[in-house]
């Protein structure tokens, strides 16, 4: 996997990945505001989507009728460098129409703990923890665990 970062002016930055793709980044600067997501906030995002990702195939794999997953994260930092995390909890909000409470749940627990790459280099500093919601679409009704 390659990637390119590249100082754009300030404190903003342009990521490409190889597909591609491309991300402002940066941290607010007396020139302006905030030009993008930080890069820390960018791990987050990337652990939620590695996550959200394993989740959304396994149940499709599983041919169970899923039909949105979110996932929420709150994470603290060390106060002093390097600010690693040091706790991150994961919100996921799984529907479907009849998708059943215990399938979005193993779906959630296999991509933490066993497939999200990204999660199992956050567990090397930080305390991870997750919960599930799981919303059956076809009569509203909520479970949570």
């Amino acid at each position: 996997m390659d990637v390119r970062v590249k100082w754009v002016e300030d404190r903003t930055f342009v990521g490409e990945a190889e597909s591609g793709h491309k991300i402002v980044f940066g941290a607010a600067s007396e020139a302006g505001p905030k030009p993008g997501p930080s890069p820390m906030e960018l791990v987050l995002i990337g652990t939620g989507g590695c996550a959200a990702y394993d989740v959304v195939h396994i149940l499709e794999k599983g041919r169970e009728p899923v039909e949105s997953v979110e996932v929420e994260l709150d994470a603290d930092r060390a106060e002093t460098d390097p600010k690693v995390f040091t706790r991150i909890h994961m919100r996921f909000i799984v529907k479907g129409r009849g998708l059943t409470a215990a399938k979005a749940e193993r779906a959630v627990a296999l991509s933490v703990e066993k497939y999200c790459s990204a999660s199992a280099m956050m567990a090397k500093s930080a305390a991870l923890s997750h919960d599930v919601e799981v919303i059956d679409t076809g009569d509203e009704a909520t479970s949570t665990r």
